[in-house]
């Protein structure tokens, strides 16, 4: 079974100004269906027709096959990110995940902060991560189509800080772009669902 391009979580002129409605037209319907179409071209060239998406990204990263991994982890990625997005003021942390956020970075903007910093200074394409990591939070990146899913990692949250997912809005000004949304249209219903391990697996269904 062929992978499908997953339906956005929301309307594409509901994140406002912080990610416009012509953003996602290219961002979803160009750029990670082009990611749909490539990995549907190469799974029965490598015998994974039928396979899961993590299996596809698992296997690939295993043989050395950089085409199918990137392109197959770069489904999962951004199936991930539009999930960790919603309309601005809509969610808010749960309890426990805010209790985690106090406990491991002192504070939700010093945690934002964090992410913000690390995904600004990341040299040239890639995504910038919340993580679980022995039962703390932690943020880091990961350069271009790479993935936790290949890693072992447990996501909670992704920001996608290749060019194509700001240069409509914010051009070349990438701090801009991980400022207005790191601080306006974070999902914290699915962070928080990905703490309880009730969030992750969707994006394979969505992917």
């Amino acid at each position: 079974m062929a992978f499908t391009l997953p339906d956005l979580p929301f309307a594409k002129d509901a994140l406002g100004d912080h990610m416009s409605a012509e953003t996602l037209d290219y961002h979803h319907g160009k750029h990670h269906k082009a990611y749909v179409d490539k990995t549907n071209g190469m799974l029965g060239d490598n015998d994974l027709e039928g396979a899961n998406l993590t299996t596809v990204i698992k296997r690939a990263s295993e043989a050395g096959n950089k085409g199918l991994f990137n392109n197959s982890a770069q489904i999962w990625n951004h199936s991930f990110f539009w999930m960790g997005l919603a309309p601005e003021g809509s969610t808010k942390p749960s309890d426990k995940l805010q209790a985690m956020i106090d406990s491991d970075f002192g504070s939700t903007d010093k945690l934002l902060e964090a992410l913000q910093n690390e995904s600004a200074n990341h040299f040239a394409s890639g995504w910038g991560w919340l993580i679980l990591n022995n039962g703390k939070l932690e943020v880091t990146s990961l350069h271009d189509a790479d993935s936790p899913v290949a890693h072992g990692m447990t996501p909670l949250f992704t920001v996608d800080v290749w060019e194509h997912a700001y240069y409509v809005d914010y051009r070349n000004a990438r701090p801009d772009y991980l400022k207005s949304v790191l601080n306006n249209i974070v999902n914290w219903d699915f962070i928080s669902q990905n703490l309880d391990g009730q969030g992750i697996s969707r994006a394979d269904q969505l992917g």
